[in-house]
């Protein structure tokens, strides 16, 4: 199956994504390069809404750790929202869900973006 990937925000600080399909070794590159591409130095907040991924391997789950790492070194924060349930339970046996900041919708993601701009504004 293939990967669709989909900018849905993006600004100087963060940028959010929409993943369709499923994140394997033959996506993974694709993948890996595209978040090479945009998540330049000044971003330090990294959402990927995951509604539409039916699946992900080890080869996906090392890139999105390597974006935590990454989120982490900027005192940043990788988002993930609304991962099938199937998914999720792949995030919990690797223990990645402790560190990653999960929401349960998009809006959920947004709120929560919008006081860390007015915080920062203040």
């Amino acid at each position: 199956m293939s990967l669709d990937i989909t900018v849905i925000q993006e600004s100087d600080e963060a940028l959010g994504l929409r993943l369709d399909g499923t994140v394997d070794s033959d996506t993974a590159p694709e993948l890996e390069a595209k978040l090479g591409e945009m998540v330049h130095e000044s971003i330090s907040y990294l959402g990927l809404n995951m509604s539409g991924v039916s699946f992900i391997s080890s080869a996906g789950l090392r890139i999105v750790f390597k974006m935590l790492k990454l989120m982490k070194s900027r005192d940043g924060q990788l988002m993930v929202t609304e991962m099938n349930p199937g998914v999720e339970k792949v995030f919990e046996v690797v223990k990645l869900m402790p560190d990653l900041s999960v929401f349960g919708n998009s809006e959920e993601m947004d709120e929560y973006l919008a006081s860390l701009q007015k915080a920062e504004d203040s």
